[in-house]
């Protein structure tokens, strides 16, 4: 969505707070009125597919300089790096809000009030981006705001035009054609600015007729505007009363396919790309029951850093029970979250760990709804039966079923724990999933069977604990392909001479392990899968008590917090150190190795801002060199903490930092390192 045209004063501070905590989660919410028109979401149409809203610009700024984030960016250690950054961030926003003849800067100068943006889908299924700024206090500023749009209007070679029946405050400019708009189909599109100055707003888009309308119904608002939708009166309803109005909070609002769908029809692709369209998968597989999401975020409230407070908006269909596995269609079924009255930390989890999150999932309807979307996906019907049979079927295969064997033998508790180790470098984080096991002797077998049937993997002992690890081919081979259940899945086109077996092959494929040294095993009470052999030796060998992470202090004072807002069960929980978590990230910046990480953030970041070419290393777009030491700067990172409760309209989630604790430090010097010294790789 349209983000970067929230970015007010120092974009960089919002920045900074996303990556602080790992969330750009946002928000809902009862809106202040602004003095230069009223809430913006009601001038918005409902037409709007994404929308995000400052609502007291002036009052975030002061919140977020008192706010962890803002001292850090205020701190002289970082001066240099901020400053490269600032310069960087700026050429990028001019590049992606030049089309509207603006920068970051100016931005950060005019609002008086609230400042709100939108992406509004107009007729041709496209886009239409719209900026609104309350001006009050800043007429001075909003009218060379102006002059200064024109100037670099016709400095891009734009022309004026006129538009039949436009109030005499609208001026639109046409630009030529962008010679780099290759489509690989249509012609380019045609690219205008439109703009309007009235007494106390300024408005600014790239359609004409959206900022006409926006203008016309700016004193009293629109009939047919955000407010209309059932999906954003839900969110508001849940989120608006949970944080005050005078905490300058940001509310968003987005309607996720029908985004998606416009958002690609805007900017269709240079070239023709094969593959599964995945946002029409997930229309046809009954994801479109997620009506919308929001929420609302404020910073310096209540003691905490950060809060936010979301819906994601999801009521059954109608006639269906919520309750009811039946709740949803087709694939759309296995978003079945079931509330749990108590979702703490195992006991085995190691105190140290950088985080940990659970969530409840109701496995066993999932795998039934799966069918549907592994077919969709792949481009032929009864692939995903094909997969399942094989695996029972095949001599050379595992001889499973794995509905009754494994599926069945699962539990709904899914935990994750992350963490690294010393020294920070490409393969240093480490990371374990636990898949709860009612029948953990069951599980063991048909694990057993799995690694044995797989040339991949070796068994292994771990202090008397039976586990496979996956061998290592990486020094032998340029390039592993190894078949595994599950994999990713290239599609199929429909090729009427591909065979069953060719097909279920491709299922099975997959460019290089995700988690190229990991170890397997099924141990208390779970079925394991660590990224490593040493953070899976670590687990095995974690006691009760004070070792234990649900012990730690830390942990205790997140979960009171978040008690506050959360009282019922919960579907999901998550808790993180700050500091450990970012520290990987943070160094492997710092080093210019980040694009090579092999974390799975890292290649899930690789493959959205890569070339999509197999084997290439995509270039580090910011220069981390001159970022201070880590131990200068982790004193501003504190603990955050997360839970989401499942409900009969969707799924509400909250979600907190807290500023570094007192005694953080000191817990931290006293625990006794488990880990190598060195990354072991294995």
């Amino acid at each position: 969505m349209p983000g970067p045209y929230h970015a007010r004063r120092r974009p960089l501070r919002i920045l900074a707070v996303a990556a602080a905590v790992h969330v750009s989660l946002a928000v809902a919410a009862g809106a202040t009125l602004a003095a230069g028109f009223p809430a913006s979401e009601t001038i918005f149409p409902a037409t709007t597919r994404a929308w995000i809203s400052i609502s007291d610009f002036r009052g975030l700024q002061e919140r977020f300089d008192a706010s962890p984030y803002g001292q850090l960016i205020a701190d002289p250690a970082m001066k240099s790096f901020i400053d490269h950054l600032r310069e960087q961030v700026s050429k990028n926003g001019k590049q992606r809000l030049a089309k509207l003849g603006l920068t970051l800067e100016d931005l950060e100068k005019v609002p008086g009030g609230e400042l709100a943006a939108g992406a509004i889908e107009i007729e041709g299924g496209r886009l239409a981006t719209l900026v609104l700024v309350d001006t009050t206090g800043h007429e001075a500023e909003a009218k060379e705001l102006v002059e200064r749009i024109s100037g670099r209007l016709l400095e891009q070679k734009a022309v004026k035009v006129t538009v039949p029946n436009a109030p005499p405050q609208l001026t639109v400019y046409e630009l030529p054609a962008d010679p780099n708009d290759v489509r690989s189909e249509g012609p380019a599109r045609q690219r205008r600015v439109a703009f309007a100055l009235a007494s106390q707003a300024l408005l600014v888009g790239d359609d004409a007729l959206q900022v006409g309308q926006a203008l016309s119904v700016l004193a009293q608002g629109r009939k047919d505007n955000l407010t209309t939708l059932e999906a954003y009166g839900a969110v508001k309803e849940q989120c608006a009363s949970q944080v005050p109005a005078t905490a300058a909070p940001i509310r968003w609002f987005v309607d996720p396919l029908k985004f998606a769908v416009a958002y690609r029809t805007s900017n269709p692709p240079r070239e023709k790309r094969k593959g599964p369209d995945y946002v029409a998968i997930l229309s046809r597989q009954g994801f479109d029951a997620i009506k919308g999401a929001g929420g609302v975020v404020v910073l310096g409230d209540g003691g905490h850093a950060l809060r936010h407070h979301s819906l994601v908006y999801a009521p059954p269909l109608p006639g269906r029970d919520p309750d009811s596995v039946e709740r949803f269609d087709l694939a759309a079924r296995m978003l079945r979250f079931p509330n749990a009255t108590s979702l703490t930390p195992p006991a085995w989890v190691p105190r140290d760990v950088s985080g940990w999150a659970a969530m409840q999932w109701d496995v066993k309807t999932a795998f039934e709804s799966a069918e549907s979307l592994v077919d969709d996906i792949v481009g032929d019907k009864g692939v995903f039966d094909d997969v399942i049979a094989s695996l029972k079927e095949d001599p050379d295969g595992p001889q499973i079923d794995v509905e009754k064997d494994l599926v069945a033998c699962l539990g709904q508790r899914i935990s994750v724990i992350t963490d690294h180790v010393d020294p920070i470098g490409t393969d240093c984080e480490r990371l374990v999933i636990a898949m709860e096991a009612v029948d953990e002797a069951s599980v063991a077998a048909t694990i057993a069977k799995v690694m044995e049937a797989d040339s991949d993997m070796q068994k292994i002992d771990i202090n008397g604990q039976v586990a496979w690890e996956l061998i290592d081919h990486s020094m032998a081979l340029p390039k592993l392909e190894v078949e595994t259940p599950g994999g990713a899945v290239p599609h199929v086109d429909h090729d009427e001479q591909d065979e069953a077996h060719r097909r279920r092959q491709r299922l099975r494929e997959k460019d290089g392990k995700l988690l190229p040294h990991s170890t397997v095993t099924v141990a208390k009470g779970h079925l394991l899968i660590a990224s490593h052999r040493d953070i899976l030796e670590r687990v095995l060998a974690a006691e009760e008590g004070p070792a234990s992470l649900a012990s730690s202090s830390d942990l205790k004072a997140v979960e009171a917090e978040l008690g506050k807002f959360v009282t019922a069960g919960t579907s999901a929980r998550g808790f993180g150190r700050d500091d450990k978590s970012i520290r990987p990230a943070y160094d492997m910046l710092r080093q210019g190795e980040m694009p090579k990480s092999k974390s799975l953030f890292a290649q899930l970041l690789n493959d959205m801002l890569g070339d999509g070419k197999p084997g290439t290393v995509r270039e580090q777009r910011i220069d981390g060199s001159t970022l201070p030491e880590f131990e200068l700067v982790k004193k501003y990172f504190g603990i955050s903490g997360l839970a989401m409760e499942s409900r009969s309209q969707g799924w509400y989630v909250v979600g907190l930092s807290l500023p570094r604790p007192p005694q953080q430090e000191q817990e931290q010097e006293q625990e006794v390192a488990r880990r190598p010294a060195e990354p072991s790789n294995r």
